[in-house]
């Protein structure tokens, strides 16, 4: 790999966090620790709260950040059972970008959408990618 500017193997170090931005870069995942970020939710609560979201995503959703160490799950021998979900401090230390993260989007949504309008204009064009 070329060294450019101080930046040689930049990929090959950024191998290993690619798994981890894959889960926490996620729409279900950044909207499940936002709303976790509000305090222990319970399961149905949060398919309330997260519109669109099925029962099996937003299962494999809380099982992914738990076994990432993110959210804790709680299982209460009450009948029926109840199960809460709450932030690790793991999980309330991910709050911090992703907030500035959405605050980025948030400020930049104009120059994002007008980008987007202009390349599919010109794609419905007939232009070619790389052209």
């Amino acid at each position: 790999m070329r060294d450019h500017g101080g930046h040689a193997g930049v990929a090959d170090s950024c191998r290993p966090i690619t798994d981890i931005l894959t889960r926490v870069g996620d729409k279900w995942s950044v909207m499940v620790v936002m709303l976790l970020g509000n305090g222990t939710k319970r399961f149905n609560e949060m398919r309330r709260l997260i519109g669109g979201i099925s029962q099996r995503m937003l299962t494999l959703t809380l099982r992914g950040l738990e076994r990432d160490g993110l959210v804790t799950r709680t299982v209460f021998p009450t009948v029926p059972p109840r199960v809460d979900y709450a932030l690790t401090d793991l999980g309330r230390s991910l709050l911090i970008p992703i907030s500035a993260l959405g605050a980025w989007a948030y400020g930049h949504r104009d120059a994002i959408d007008a980008a987007r309008l202009a390349f599919d204009a010109r794609s419905d064009a007939g232009a070619t990618p790389g052209s």
